[in-house]
C-alpha cells in the first residue's frame, strides 16, 4: 500500500481498537471478510465506494444501504469509516478490510487465550507450505477455486487447530490477490504477534539452536528493534551454517552459504 492507504488502514485500526469490549469480535472479522469478498467480485461497486472523486457522503450512505442488512452495526461502521477514507488503489480497500478482519478474528482469539496456539499454527501451515510443491501449487492454482483451496487448508489442519487458525487460513488462500502464499501467511503471523505487540523474526538455521543461543538471539533482535520479538525458528541445511534472520523488511544473513556467495562474486569480478 502507498502512503494514503496506509494512513487510512491505521485510522481504521484505531476505530476497531475502539469498538467496546463487549462486542463479538470474531463474529465482526468474519462479516469484514464476507465485506471484501464480496467487494473483490463485485467490480463497479468497489470502484464507486474507493473512489475518492465521489462524495464521501455517498460512499458512506451507499455502503450502508448495500451491507447494512447483510452485516451487524459494528461491521457497518467500520466499513463505513473505512470507505470515507482516500485509498491509493481501489483492491487497497479490499485488503484493508481484510486486515481489519484478521485483527478482529486474533483480538477474539487473545481474549479466548487461544493467541499462542493460533499463532503457532500459522507458522506450522506456512513451513508445510515451504516444504510441499504439491501444496504451493494445489493452493495458489488460479484455476482451482477458492471453495475447494480451503478444503485443502481445513483438510490439512490438526482436527485441534483454533477456530482463528482455521478461518484466516481458510479465507487467505482463497483471497490472495496476486500475492506470493508464503508472503500472506507470514502477514498472518506479523498481525498475530503484532496482537501482542511482538514482532516475528523468521530465522532459518542449519541445525537447532541451544536455549542459551535462542535468548542471546532474541536479546539482540528485541534490542535492535525496540520492542519484543519472538522467533520462529526452521531447519535448513541450505544455510550451511551460520544464520539467516527475516523480521520485518530486513534480512540479516550470517550463513556461510551468503559468504561464499559473496566471496565467489569478488572472485568473479
Amino acid at each position: 500500500m502507498l502512503g494514503s492507504s496506509r494512513d487510512a488502514l491505521a485510522l481504521c485500526g484505531g476505530a476497531l481498537e475502539q469498538l467496546s469490549g463487549e462486542v463479538n469480535r470474531a463474529e465482526i472479522g468474519s462479516e469484514l471478510f464476507s465485506i471484501a469478498a464480496l467487494l473483490d467480485s463485485e467490480n463497479v461497486l468497489r470502484l464507486v465506494l474507493a473512489d475518492s472523486g465521489q462524495g464521501v457522503e455517498i460512499r458512506k450512505s451507499l455502503a450502508a444501504e448495500v451491507f447494512g442488512t447483510r452485516v451487524g452495526i459494528a461491521a457497518t461502521e467500520l466499513l463505513v469509516i473505512a470507505v470515507a477514507q482516500r485509498w491509493s488503489e481501489d483492491v487497497d480497500l479490499v485488503l484493508a478490510l481484510e486486515e481489519l478482519g484478521a485483527q478482529a478474528i486474533l483480538t477474539a482469539a487473545q481474549n479466548e487465550n487461544t493467541l499462542d496456539a493460533t499463532e503457532e499454527e500459522i507458522f506450522l501451515f506456512g513451513r508445510a507450505v515451504d516444504q510441499s510443491a504439491d501444496l504451493q501449487m494445489a493452493l495458489t492454482n488460479p484455476a482451482t477455486v477458492g471453495s475447494s483451496k480451503s478444503a485443502i487448508v481445513a483438510e490439512l489442519l490438526h482436527t485441534n487447530a483454533t477456530s482463528a487458525t482455521r478461518e484466516l487460513l481458510e479465507y487467505a488462500v482463497s483471497h490472495l490477490h496476486g500475492r506470493r502464499l508464503d508472503s500472506v501467511i507470514s502477514r498472518l503471523g506479523d498481525l498475530a504477534a503484532a496482537q501482542r505487540q511482538r514482532m516475528v523474526a523468521q530465522v532459518r538455521v542449519a541445525k537447532p539452536l541451544s536455549q542459551d543461543q535462542t535468548q542471546r538471539l532474541v536479546a539482540v533482535l528485541s534490542s535492535l528493534k525496540g520492542s519484543e520479538v519472538r522467533l520462529n525458528v526452521g531447519l535448513d541445511p541450505e544455510v550451511l551454517g551460520g544464520i539467516h534472520v527475516v523480521i520485518g523488511d530486513e534480512v540479516i544473513d550470517g550463513t556461510v552459504a551468503s559468504r561464499l556467495e559473496q566471496a565467489h562474486r569478488a572472485i568473479l569480478g
